[in-house]
């Protein structure tokens, strides 16, 4: 194994170069999650996978680790927790396509409670997100090469031109 330190906004590797890429609990620690998960798709091969495991947003987990980080703890002041939908439009504008998206740890980070639901938690993590301590999404590169987020970022410009107001010069 080679181990090479680098940033998740730049990555120093060269385009389609990996056939799986996993980040866990990286996107809500990165300034601009939407240049991240861009550069995985550009080291991504066509066809190869990103699994992406996150802290989920409506948690009860979540709602603890903000409060910690209100109250001055360095690591959890500056995350920013996602719904399963955040990670969603993340992929897709990257031109991924979602595979699939989970949802784990639904019980409250207290033990008698946490007893009693951990039993369903499987189920739920099947039937929801919400809740959600822990996100895990599988989403895929295109196979047929073409750039599906460069595609989408075309498609965005011309619908802002066609929403912005008309004006006349006089």
């Amino acid at each position: 194994m080679q181990l090479v330190e680098g940033d998740a906004e730049r990555l120093p590797f060269d385009d389609a170069t990996f056939d799986v890429v996993v980040a866990v609990t990286v996107l809500c620690f990165v300034q601009d999650a939407e240049h991240a998960v861009t550069e995985i798709a550009r080291v991504l091969k066509p066809e190869g996978r990103l699994v992406i495991g996150e802290l989920g947003r409506w948690s009860l987990w979540a709602a603890q680790r903000r409060m910690r980080g209100w109250l001055g703890h360095p690591v959890w002041r500056a995350v920013k927790f996602r719904t399963a939908a955040d990670l969603q439009r993340l992929a897709e504008a990257a031109g991924l396509r979602v595979v699939a998206i989970h949802g784990a740890v639904h019980y409250p980070p207290c033990g008698v409670a946490a007893q009693l639901l951990a039993p369903v938690d499987l189920w739920l993590g099947q039937k929801t997100t919400f809740g959600a301590a822990f996100l895990a999404m599988s989403a895929a590169k295109q196979p047929d090469g073409t750039d599906r987020a460069e595609e989408a970022r075309a498609a965005k410009a011309i619908s802002d031109m066609n929403n912005c107001p008309s004006r006349s010069a006089g």
